[in-house]
């Protein structure tokens, strides 16, 4: 076959392999060779003879005493690699944008800086009544959603010092001591977002944000939504909720995020 050909159909093994590792990828952490060859549509001894090149190049393990298969050290290190080489703020600013499209209302993207959580960019809605976000300035902890968000998956040794200052400064209407805080906190984890109404930093202003995870299972951004008091629905079952859940959870797929998210 000419070099062309090759350029142009390319190797068919290889595709094959990567079949089988697509498959792996897809199923349970560990297969046996009958559920690898019913899934890839080959014959077992087929299935067999590729598995053993992808032991062979690391590509693949198989557990000695279950005879089961799984992802090898190699394959774990090319996903490592990709994953780190994503551009998280890239995706993020991708997924506040899907996300304004889907609800119209104002979509924002945060990260942790260096004393809190940072509005880096926001998406304005299509609609006559908006809220504008602020960005660059670190938020409080306490009486903002991406703030709560952070507080709730961060290390506490991380958190712990500010939620101490904001407590005594006094500036959180609604939290008078660290159990109460803790208390809220907790309830973010369980629900997987923290909407927040009364004692909002700004009069008239509804906003509700949640975690974005990386590849470490740790937050590393969160989306935040951001609308008119008493013309934006912040309920359980709403389309807000569910649509900016829907969004955290792929975009932590996509950095290689494993937990659940409410």
């Amino acid at each position: 076959m000419s070099q062309d050909g090759d350029g142009k159909h390319g190797v068919q093994s290889f595709e094959i392999g990567m079949s089988i590792l697509r498959t792996m990828v897809a199923g349970p952490r560990s297969m046996m060779l009958k559920d690898i060859a019913l899934a890839t549509g080959m014959p077992a001894s087929k299935a067999h003879r590729y598995l053993v090149s992808l032991i062979r190049s690391g590509a693949v393990e198989q557990d000695p005493l279950t005879s089961r298969y799984t992802l090898g050290p190699f394959a774990l290190t090319l996903g490592s690699v990709a994953i780190d080489r994503l551009d998280r703020v890239r995706l993020g600013l991708s997924a506040i944008t899907e996300l304004r499209d889907a609800i119209n209302e104002t979509t924002a993207l945060a990260v942790w800086g260096e004393s809190g959580p940072v509005i880096i960019r926001w998406e304005r809605p299509r609609r006559p009544i908006t809220v504008n976000v602020v960005t660059g300035i670190s938020l409080s902890l306490l009486t903002s959603a991406s703030g709560r968000v952070f507080a709730a998956w961060l290390p506490r040794t991380v958190v712990d010092p500010l939620l101490a200052a904001e407590l005594k400064s006094k500036a959180s209407p609604g939290f008078k001591t660290r159990s109460d805080v803790d208390h809220m906190l907790k309830k973010v984890r369980a629900d997987g977002v923290a909407p927040i109404s009364g004692n909002y930093m700004m009069n008239g202003v509804e906003a509700v944000a949640a975690p974005v995870f990386n590849i470490k299972n740790e937050i590393t951004m969160a989306l935040a939504v951001v609308g008119v008091e008493g013309m934006i629905d912040l309920s359980e079952d709403s389309q807000v909720l569910s649509e900016l859940k829907r969004v955290t959870r792929e975009l932590s797929e996509k950095l290689g995020a494993t937990r659940g998210q409410a």
